[in-house]
Order: structure tokens, then sequence, then C-alpha cells
């Protein structure tokens, strides 16, 4: 572990410039809840917040202008980018491939915004203020539908073709549940999405908190209302990614616990947890289903990854060419995935959905990606900071609740991953790629 020197430090843009902070959890807010916008104010409505997002990004980064050293990119990251814009060349469905990868490219560019022009304390500020405007919208929201309208609603903006009456559950905005109990679905009209940002919300709010950086009563209220409206969504695989959260958090407590070099029994007993608990869920795979609510088939994603799998091996090392979101217009992807009338456009497992898309050559950068962004962010939350000059840890600076913040993030996203394909798209693709970089440069 050395020091990042101020020399290849990236600029910031200075902190009282509210305006960045502003646009960023504006930017925050459309990676999360693109739904949002897609069925208030149309698809098209969607793609101007996006091009909006996209510019503001460029422009900010163009204002900060970083000096980021060569050595200092993050090599997998630009490794899995480069091969999403390479398998042009070989893709089944040429155009769009194009799409998806100025998509990817897009994606990671306000990514790279996040991550050159604000401190991780900035972050935290501007996902905190996304969280709190989605979780609050979505309440109000739910309560609306509940007290006033009383009955499910359908998106402003749909091309639905079912008659009247006969729609599947999954396509309404909301389902009037709030005052039944759940599972509610909030602005972004589906619960395991709202689930995951509550999830976010309830880390981003409780680092906030144990830092005192918020006002205690504030966030306190806030964390509340994350913690209600996690539990009003009940979603199982949230509840699954929660729970490896805590797992995780507590391993890193004991990490600070303990100095480097008596951290042996922590990777020991971490290996042990994994085998233990992966051999767990293989014997009583059907119970933990039952417990959670799902059948032993997933709600289905066992038969899609089925498929999924089978077409991956028809093209396994270098796939069918990216395409991040199936097209269900295009070949393999039409009529792949129909479960209840309702067409899936993901494998429901990121692994897969890149072993699908770019072979296996993809699926080893995109795991070493990562893996490596976990790594980085485990050691810069249990290593502490700064260095001093010789670069040797300085046993005397207390630890901050913030040097969690990517490491449990990218716990979630890691859960998360295993049985929805949301780590390669908007948000979680943002994430990821703001955390690669920023891990890489400097520490929390």
């Amino acid at each position: 572990m050395t020091q990042t020197s101020p020399a290849t430090a990236p600029r910031t843009v200075p902190t009282g410039q509210g305006w960045m902070l502003a646009f960023a959890g504006f930017t925050f807010f459309t990676l999360f809840a693109p739904d949002f916008w897609r069925n208030a104010i149309s698809w098209w409505g969607w793609g101007a917040a996006v091009l909006l997002c996209l510019a503001g990004s460029i422009v900010f980064l163009i204002r900060a202008r970083p000096r980021v050293p060569a050595r200092k990119w993050p090599k997998t990251l630009l490794l899995f980018l480069l091969l999403c814009i390479v398998s042009i060349a070989w893709s089944s469905y040429r155009p769009e491939t194009v799409v998806a990868a100025v998509a990817q490219l897009a994606t990671t560019t306000a990514a790279a915004f996040f991550a050159l022009c604000l401190s991780w304390q900035q972050i935290l500020r501007a996902l905190g203020a996304a969280f709190r405007w989605i979780i609050g919208l979505s309440l109000i929201f739910e309560l609306i539908v509940s007290l006033v309208i009383r009955h499910h609603i359908l998106p402003l903006f749909t091309t639905y073709q079912y008659p009247s009456g006969k729609l599947p559950n999954a396509f309404y905005w909301s389902r009037d549940l709030l005052l039944h109990g759940g599972q509610i679905q909030g602005i972004v009209g589906n619960s395991d999405i709202l689930g995951m940002i509550t999830l976010f919300a309830l880390i981003v709010f409780g680092i906030q908190l144990a830092d005192r950086t918020v006002n205690r009563t504030a966030g306190i209220v806030w964390l509340v209302l994350a913690g209600i409206t996690f539990l009003l969504t009940r979603s199982s695989t949230v509840t699954v990614a929660l729970a490896v959260v805590v797992v995780v958090l507590l391993f890193a407590w004991w990490g600070r616990s303990v100095p480097q070099s008596r951290r042996v029994p922590v990777y020991v007993t971490a290996a042990a947890v994994i085998v233990v608990g992966a051999a767990f869920v293989i014997l009583f795979w059907g119970t933990i289903t039952k417990l959670l609510g799902k059948s032993a088939d997933l709600t289905g994603r066992t038969d899609i990854w089925d498929k999924v799998i089978h077409l991956a091996q028809q093209k396994p090392y270098f796939g069918w060419g990216w395409i991040s979101y199936w097209a269900p217009w295009v070949e393999p992807f039409k009529g792949l995935a129909i479960r209840n009338k309702v067409e899936y456009l993901q494998a429901h497992n990121a692994y897969l959905d890149v072993w699908l898309q770019l072979g296996i050559l993809g699926l080893v950068i995109f795991a070493l990606l990562v893996l490596t962004v976990f790594g980085r962010a485990w050691f810069k939350a249990v290593d502490r900071a700064p260095f001093d000059e010789q670069g040797v840890v300085r046993a005397d600076v207390p630890y901050t609740a913030i040097t969690l913040l990517p490491l449990l993030f990218m716990a979630a996203l890691i859960a998360q991953s295993f049985t929805e394909s949301r780590l390669l798209i908007e948000a979680g693709f943002a994430l990821l790629a703001m955390f690669s970089i920023k891990t890489k440069l400097e520490r929390p």
C-alpha cells in the first residue's frame, strides 16, 4: 500500500460550488430511478434527462481537468469497456451493440465525473440527497395512490396492448399496496429496485450519522424512513443482500481491530464462512427459498439461466455481442424469457449475462474487475489512513465510517449480482465504475 501523492491525486472542484453537488445528486437520482422518468415523462423525457446528465458530467470533467497518470487508471475497467466496443465486430445484432456500447461509455462518463470531481464526502452527500428524494417521493406517491386513487395505476406513458383489466402485476406503476403491508414499488415501479435503493440508503444514512456529518435528528428520521420503506418492499433478494452487508461489516470491524500482520485468522474465517454458507444453501435450498417467500426456481430464474447457458455455449469464447439490456426485437432475445405474460430483458445473473454477451473472455475480465474493486475497497476500509511520508500506516489516526462506503456498497452489489443483472447497467455499473476509478486513485 502506497500513499497517493498530491501530484497524482485528481483535482476536485471547490466544495463551495453547490451547483456541482446538486447536479451530482440529480445524476445519481436519474441513474437509480430511470423508470420514474420513463413512467412519468416518457422514454423521450428520460432520454433528455440522460443527455443532460451526460453533458453536465463532461462539462464538470473539462472544468476540473483531472491529471491522472496512465498507471492510475483501472486496467480491468478499461479492458471491459474496450471489449464491449470491439464486440461490435462479431455481434449478431450490430446496431444494438453500437447503441449499448455508447450507453456503457456514457454511464462510465458519469462515473468518472463522480470519481474525479467529487471527494468521498461529496459523493456521500450527493448519494444521500438522491436517496432522500427517491424514498420521500415514493412514500408520498404510494400514499396518494392508496388514499386518493385507491386502485392499481399504470405508467403515464405506456404502449401495453393487453385487454383492460388483464395486465400482469409487473406492468403496473403502483399496485395500491401501501396500506395492505406491501410490496410497495414506489416511484421506480419495482419493489426489488426500491428495496435495493433503501439498502444503499441505510448504508449512507448510517455512515453520515456515525461520522456526524448530518443533523442527528434529521439523520435518524431518514434512517427510520429508509428502514420502513425497506420493510414495505418485502424484497427477498434484497433481504439476502442486507445479510451479506451485515456479515461483511462484521468482518471489517474485526479486520480493523487487529494489525495487518495478524489478519490471517480473519481471512481464514471468511473463507470458511463462504464455503459453509455455499454448502448450506445447496443442502437446504428448498427450505431457504420457502422462508424467503420464493419458489424453488426463484420465480422462474432457473429456467432463464438454463436458456442463457444454452445460448452461451453456442458462442462460448467471445459471446453474441454486447447488448446490456436485452433488445426484445432481435434474436436470440425475442421471446427468450417470458413468464406470466411478462418478457424479461436480462439473465437475472450478471455473470451469466456477461458470458452470453462477451463470452468467457468477457466473463474473466468482468470477474477480475469486480474482485479487484472489492479487494481495494476492503483494504481501504480496514487499513488506517493516511500514511506517513515513508508509506507506513499511522496507528494514531482514528478510523472513520466513510471508509466503509465502497466496501458495503460492493458487498450489496455482488450479492444482488447473482439474481439480477443490474450490475451491468445504469446505477449498478455507474457505482462499479466509480469505485473502480476512485479506489484506484485515492483513499476514502
